[in-house]
């Protein structure tokens, strides 16, 4: 249900007062706006009396916000936000269905993104837009049909289709190897690479072949992307996926710094919200990526 119209003031009035707040004064908020310094001031006059609040102390042709108004300038730059975002992708969709998909950037860019380029070809009229999202959220309160999840079925409240597991190797600069070591002990006398996303995963990869690690330390990265960059610059040592690696190897620009992949336990899966039903976009997308062997 949409509120009262007195509850609901006009866009001009909106952002005027978010301009004041942002910018600072009256002057800067005009000539943002392509207003006159007494139309700000009347678009703030027209929304106290809508409100029933003062909003703007007045001095001579100074003008400040009072803690409500600055208060309800950061509510309002929210709101002016979303209407933004929602204005720009019904701009990009057109016509199109769309759907608004959260990934993991390295699996979105290295796995999804080919499988994504397949879907489009069999379904033209439907949009994917993407934004990148680390961890859990939630659906209420973000505006996306589904996300990308990595790990156990520890999302609360969604519904899962597994897409694919994961395998890691070590990889490193070729001018930080002689030849590939067969011990995996070696490993720990050479600079390591570690993930925020993935606390303890030298220690567990270590732990899965044999060899006891504790409190290993080496630079941190938020992405595996980064993070292999940085080993092919001769940083270090850094524990990849396949999807990540395998490209880097091929061009030279990494090599294994252990002979064998390992599986880890985590699983990747496609995840939406239990308690409302998917639009027809992601209905097609869940059917084709169950249907057409997509997910190896």
């Amino acid at each position: 249900m949409i509120a009262p119209r007195r509850f609901l003031p006009s866009i001009s009035s909106l952002l005027a007062l978010e301009a004041v707040d942002r910018l600072g004064g009256a002057s800067a908020a005009a000539e943002e706006l392509s207003l006159t310094h007494s139309a700000v001031s009347r678009q703030l006059k027209v929304l106290e009396e809508q409100i029933g609040v003062s909003l703007a102390r007045r001095r001579g042709r100074g003008i400040s916000l009072t803690p409500a108004g600055v208060d309800y300038a950061q509510a309002v730059r929210g709101c002016l936000q979303d209407l933004a975002r929602a204005s720009l992708m019904i701009r990009a969709s057109g016509s199109q269905a769309s759907l608004r998909l959260a990934i993991l950037p390295a699996f979105g860019m290295h796995w999804l993104s080919p499988r994504l380029a397949q879907f489009a070809a069999r379904h033209p009229d439907v949009i994917v837009h993407l934004s990148t999202r680390l961890s859990p959220f939630d659906f209420s309160q973000e505006k996306f049909d589904a996300a990308v999840h990595f790990g156990a079925r520890d999302w609360q409240g969604v519904d899962y289709l597994e897409l694919a597991g994961e395998r890691v190797a070590p990889a490193c600069a070729p001018s930080l190897l002689t030849k590939t070591p067969s011990d995996p002990a070696a490993l720990l006398n050479m600079p390591l690479l570690h993930l925020e996303s993935r606390p303890g995963a030298w220690e567990d990869w270590f732990e899965a072949h044999g060899c006891r690690a504790d409190n290993l330390r080496g630079m941190l990265f938020d992405q595996f992307d980064t993070m292999a960059e940085a080993a092919a610059l001769g940083f270090g040592v850094a524990l990849l996926p396949d999807f990540v690696a395998e490209p880097a190897f091929d061009r030279g620009r990494l090599v294994k710094a252990f002979p064998d992949y390992s599986e880890t336990p985590g699983r990747y899966y496609l995840v939406w919200p239990s308690l409302r039903r998917p639009n027809d976009a992601l209905d097609r997308l869940i059917d084709w990526l169950r249907g057409r062997g997509a997910l190896a």
